[in-house]
């Protein structure tokens, strides 16, 4: 039976995010290196629609980490490297070399967008491979506008994803994940029966942090821990507007 290779199975089997660090900062030449090989990653139309803005400086970095509601992982980190969505770069290439360039637009902002969190992932995969601890802080779209402030982003320019990088300073466990049965449908998507969507996502009912956290918030049950506590309807909605207002202003919304 065809199989991936054993190292890289134990590798992703254990592979967990790390919100502890050193005080240590990884080297600029080693997170050079890892970008270099991170950059081989896929990208549309190979035109590379990305930029990561490197934050090593103490004060930015508090600056920053505000902007991520100072969770651990930002606040205790010695690097983070924030990756937008850049179609800046590439229309002024095409408008110094005479070329109609017709990217402010939405189809544009998901290209760029997809070829940033492209290019976060195989940088977190490489450097975890390297010894580094990462985690993604998804908090970024959430301040959009100020974090764009704070690192001077120019216009058609977008921070998609912060990652703080660093030395573990934990061994955390590795959560728990869906069965690739829940996830993976052959040819097309089925129609799922109560019983079944209960059964896809037992492995996170029954992980047992998981149900502090439903004890800990006064939830019947986890599903409403996401609904009620960790991502309710009234953040999303305030929020997508901000986002949207943010996109506009930055030439990716008509």
């Amino acid at each position: 039976m065809e199989r991936i290779p054993e190292a890289l199975a134990e590798f992703f089997e254990h592979r967990a995010t790390v919100r502890k660090y050193t005080d240590e900062a990884p080297g600029s030449e080693l997170i050079d290196s890892i970008l270099k090989a991170a950059m081989r990653a896929p990208t549309t139309g190979n035109m590379q629609l990305y930029s990561v803005i490197e934050t090593r400086d103490a004060e930015m970095r508090r600056k920053l980490a505000a902007l991520h509601f100072n969770q651990p992982a930002a606040a205790g980190a010695p690097l983070m490297l924030t990756f937008c969505a850049d179609y800046y770069r590439f229309t002024r290439w095409c408008e110094v070399s005479d070329a109609d360039a017709g990217y402010d637009n939405f189809l544009s902002l998901t290209s760029a967008m997809l070829d940033a969190v492209i290019l976060a992932q195989q940088f977190v995969t490489l450097a975890e491979l390297s010894g580094l601890g990462t985690c993604y802080l998804g908090t970024c779209l959430y301040n959009a506008p100020e974090i764009a402030e704070l690192l001077r982003l120019p216009r058609l320019t977008v921070p998609v994803v912060c990652i703080s990088v660093g030395y573990p300073a934990e061994s955390p466990e590795a959560t728990e994940r869906l069965g690739v049965e829940g996830v993976l449908y052959r040819e097309t998507y089925p129609e799922l029966s109560d019983s079944e969507v209960v059964d896809i996502y037992k492995a996170k009912d029954d992980f047992a942090p998981n149900a502090r956290f439903v004890a800990e918030n006064g939830k019947r049950n986890l599903a409403q821990v996401f609904t009620d506590v960790r991502y309710p309807r009234a953040m999303n909605e305030s929020t997508s507007v901000k986002l949207l207002d943010f996109l506009k202003a930055q030439g990716f919304m008509k």
